[in-house]
């Protein structure tokens, strides 16, 4: 107290100043160390809060794992988008960490060429980035390890995929946790090679099947099976024509049960007659019974036609070979998509052929969310006109546009009940053996369930042709061997849905995120209104540019006799006119350029001044005015001392 009495004013100033600046660390420390479990997300699509899907896979974490995250400097250096997406990537990792109860590790390496985390991430595997013109590499990606060292990658950090990053992440987590090949039934009435739903028939492959085996194990099982065995995840059914009411009562309790399902249906399989099948079009078969208790139902008949997205194709017509639009073979791209869903939001391109039409049942309890849509000029088109050969002209110019779009691909969720509310069939055929069916008890000791235990989760896909290889890869010869090069992300879609169906239901619920690099939504009003003033005045002044020179080229081209150019003094007056306005016209073309340039920079320089300098400067004003004011409440508070003194 005797210090604050005899020292000066600037010495409790300097001293009140120090105090105040340790005040501020001390509380930075004290937040980060106490408070930083406790954030407040004040952004508009809650860009930093974990879903509780993941919060729920973190939370039941056994195991350690490490995550490495590999991120060469002279990107973020180089690509401000790099940057930016790299302090996302990071912060949404330490929030993992932090919610993982010390489970997960991370670790942060600068991947610089030459260097030791350069080689660790292209022993890894981790796509590399050409950042210069010697084309040296660098690495933005993730790398997974759990205890039994066991490897999952996010090979780039594209910031085109940031929606989902939280679900990549997640993904890759939960995959360390579970490492195990997920295990996918596969039933299906066509001889797409392992099924062994159709007996003493020798057909090639589909080469589908061998790209699933790359990342699931796939398990065939008949189409007369009488219960889908308790290890299989998910159940991969294409086609199901012939499936008896045991078949179905098996997949229904399946489904019920907890167990995920992608159903491909079609009302014009057109790739049977390819493998030697036995025409298969034209059935919906009974499995409407169980696409009725999922809200969903297929068209009667009904094949999705779209102008927009029609392929062009060679077909005879007349004697001679015409290219013409095949509205029922359809090129998808992502208008078509539902880009907030892990399966189609980094999907480019589908290709579909003949395809059926879904619609969602009224009256459902079921959620039913479009996947997959046609575009606005669609029309469904009756099934009885591609049997045999379809007239591909005469559908075109038959067209007559909907103004609606079609369902193709759906995603049906929410509590269902049981497509046999009695109870599963008493008897089973089985599959003949030796010439004869024979009937016995079904036994199956699992109880019936009228309806669901769990919320379902099911995909629906109207077209079945998509999955033979014609419709999404091109056959290029090299060394005598045939290859098969995609020219669609046919098979993509198929392992994204299946990859999606196979996760825990906390991962299934995790859909895109809008991204964090969001434009200034008034600025851009701004220019856009500047720049259509300004091509309005260029519009215009071009338009006068080109009538004097069109003009001056007619006088010229008038007065020109034997090659040579003979004008008369008005002629030439005239001329001299047009050139002296041209060269106006492009002075004041030039001046409105610069003007929409000069206005744009002075737009960004008020950006800049109010973002960096006006806050300072209105925090200093205030302090100032406080200052002010307080000097003079002090000095009248000073006078009536003095006068009560008096």
């Amino acid at each position: 107290m005797t210090w604050l009495q005899t020292s000066s004013k600037s010495q409790r100033a300097i001293t009140g100043l120090s105090l105040a600046v340790i005040l501020l660390l001390a509380i930075n420390v004290f937040s980060n160390m106490v408070l930083k479990p406790y954030q407040l997300d004040l952004t508009e699509n809650q860009l930093f809060t974990v879903s509780a899907g993941t919060q729920k896979i973190l939370g039941d974490l056994d195991e350690p794992v490490t995550l490495r995250l590999y991120f060469t400097k002279v990107l973020g250096e180089g690509n401000p988008d790099n940057a930016r997406h790299f302090v996302r990537v990071r912060e949404l990792l330490e929030r993992y960490v932090g919610l993982a109860d010390g489970n997960i590790r991370l670790e942060l390496f600068d991947a610089a060429p030459f260097s030791g985390p350069e080689d660790k991430a292209m022993a890894f595997g981790l796509n590399g980035i050409p950042f210069n013109e010697s084309g040296d590499l660098g690495y933005f990606g993730l790398v997974g390890t759990n205890s039994t060292d066991d490897v999952e990658l996010i090979r780039l950090f594209a910031p085109g995929r940031e929606s989902f990053l939280e679900y990549d992440i997640t993904k890759l987590i939960y995959r360390l946790a579970n490492p195990k090949k997920k295990a996918v039934g596969l039933i299906s009435s066509l001889p797409i090679g392992g099924a062994g739903s159709v007996p003493n028939r020798d057909a090639p492959r589909w080469p589908f099947v061998d790209q699933l085996r790359e990342f699931f194990s796939v398990e065939p099982l008949p189409s007369y099976v009488e219960e889908i065995p308790e290890h299989i995840d998910v159940l991969l059914i294409i086609h199901p024509k012939k499936l008896d009411k045991y078949a179905l009562y098996a997949i229904d309790q399946f489904v019920l049960n907890g167990g995920r399902a992608l159903v491909f249906l079609d009302p014009v399989v057109e790739s049977s007659a390819k493998v030697g099948a036995p025409n298969t079009s034209g059935t919906q078969s009974q499995f409407d019974l169980l696409l009725s208790k999922w809200g969903l139902a297929l068209l009667p008949e009904g094949v999705a036609t779209d102008l927009d997205a029609a392929r062009r194709i060679r077909v005879r017509h007349e004697g001679r070979i015409a290219v013409v639009d095949y509205v029922a073979w359809l090129t998808l791209g992502p208008e078509n998509f539902d880009t907030t869903d892990v399966v189609t939001g980094d999907i480019s391109r589908l290709n579909m052929g003949t395809a059926g039409v879904l619609l969602k049942l009224p009256n459902t309890e079921i959620t039913v969310t479009p996947l997959v849509t046609t575009g606005p000029r669609s029309m469904a088109a009756n099934s009885r006109q591609f049997f045999g050969q379809p007239d591909v002209i005469g559908l075109f110019r038959g067209f007559k546009p909907s103004n609606e779009r079609l369902m193709l691909v759906a995603r049906a969720t929410g509590n269902a009940k049981s497509a046999f509310p009695a109870g599963g069939p008493s008897i089973k055929i089985t599959a003949p053996t030796s010439g004869k069916a024979t009937a016995r008890d079904e036994s199956s000791g699992r109880k019936h369930l009228a309806a669901s235990r769990v919320p379902i989760n099911t995909i629906v896909v109207s077209d079945v042709d998509m999955l033979h290889d014609e419709f999404w890869a091109d056959i290029d010869e090299e060394g005598g061997r045939k290859m098969l090069v995609p020219n669609a992300n046919n098979i993509d879609f198929l392992i994204n849905a299946l990859d999606n169906l196979t996760g825990s239901s906390a991962l299934i619920e995790l859909r895109g995120r809008t991204q964090s690099n969001r434009p200034f939504h008034l600025i851009q009003s701004i220019r856009q209104k500047a720049e259509r003033q300004f091509r309005q005045k260029e519009r215009q002044l071009q338009k006068r540019l080109a009538k004097a020179r069109t003009e001056m080229e007619t006088i010229t081209s008038g007065g020109t006799r034997d090659g040579q150019v003979t004008l008369s003094a008005e002629q030439r007056a005239r001329i001299d006119s047009f050139r002296t306005e041209m060269v106006q016209t492009r002075k004041e073309l030039r001046d409105v350029q610069r003007a929409l340039r000069t206005d744009l920079d002075r737009l960004d320089s008020w950006l800049k001044f109010i973002n960096i300098g006006a806050v300072p400067i209105l925090l200093i004003l205030g302090a100032f005015l406080v200052g002010i004011w307080r000097r003079r409440r002090s000095g009248k508070t000073a006078k009536r001392h003095e006068k009560a003194a008096a």
